[in-house]
């Protein structure tokens, strides 16, 4: 069996794609690039819908051990090492970070993986989000990196 890098390279990039496949397709079956459905459960007040909620656990069933048999690996498969988080501090530009995305997710109805999941509803307005959430990650690029 050909083990070369590029032929390494090729397969991480098939597997990469088949999971933001399988990922875009359940973002889609679940209702969630719907940004109606996330408005829905915001509105605590008013006809709240609970389905984010089970969308959310069933990614936490699958998810939690997964994470734990993938851990147990000395690598992971197409990589030589694992690549986790280091930082563990609380600070201003995570929290400020995090309020902006939620008041992003509430006011829109979108966050990342459900609008670029949604960009196949030809929908204007979800064309307008994306290139606005481009626009933004630039920009932060530009101004703090």
């Amino acid at each position: 069996m050909d083990s070369s890098p590029a032929r390494l390279q090729w397969q991480a990039g098939a597997a990469l794609f088949l999971a933001g496949l399988l990922f875009g397709a359940g973002l889609v079956v679940s209702g969630m690039i719907n940004p109606g459905k996330v408005i829905g459960f915001l509105d605590i007040t008013g006809s709240w819908d609970p389905s984010l909620i089970l969308v959310m656990g069933g990614g936490l069933l699958v998810t939690l051990p997964a994470f734990q048999l993938a851990l147990k690996s000395s690598r992971p498969l197409f990589e030589s090492k694992f690549y986790l988080p280091t930082l563990q501090v609380v600070d201003r530009k995570l929290i400020s970070g995090s309020i902006l995305f939620g008041v992003g997710w509430g006011i829109a109805g979108f966050c990342p993986g459900p609008a670029l999941a949604a960009l196949v509803t030809l929908d204007g307005d979800v064309y307008l989000f994306v290139v606005a959430m481009i626009g933004g990650m630039l920009l932060h690029h530009r101004l703090f990196e």
